[in-house]
């Protein structure tokens, strides 16, 4: 069973920041996407950003001038998250679109969810 951990959550004033991260095992096969969605209270879960395997990323209009979504070389994940707003609180969940071995299934993979709150 392949597990996402997941760190970095956490309370934070409004205006300030934090690091999420995310790590994969390392005998995944072949990662084509990593990145990161987030499911605010009595609303939909909704993509973050993400990064492909090409090292193309993907941030969402809503916190592209803010967040930077980036991956290293072993497997892991981050997203940066500067000037943190109130309504950046949520749930973020660390997403994976792999396959565990050569000629296995493209799966979707997601780790349990960090809370971050934004907060004064």
């Amino acid at each position: 069973q392949v597990q996402l951990v997941e760190s970095g959550g956490g309370l934070v004033h409004p205006g300030g920041s934090l690091r999420l991260s995310c790590i994969a095992p390392g005998n995944i096969f072949n990662i084509n996407l990593m990145g990161w969605y987030r499911q605010a209270p009595g609303k939909e879960r909704e993509l973050v950003g993400n990064v492909h395997s090409s090292g193309r990323t993907i941030t969402a209009d809503s916190v592209k001038d803010r967040f930077t979504i980036s991956r290293d070389s072993t497997n892991t994940v981050y997203l940066e998250m500067n000037s943190l707003k109130p309504e950046d609180t949520a749930v973020y969940y660390c997403y994976m679109f792999a396959r565990e071995t050569d000629g296995g299934k493209w799966l979707e993979y997601w780790g349990q969810g960090t809370q971050v709150t934004v907060s004064s």
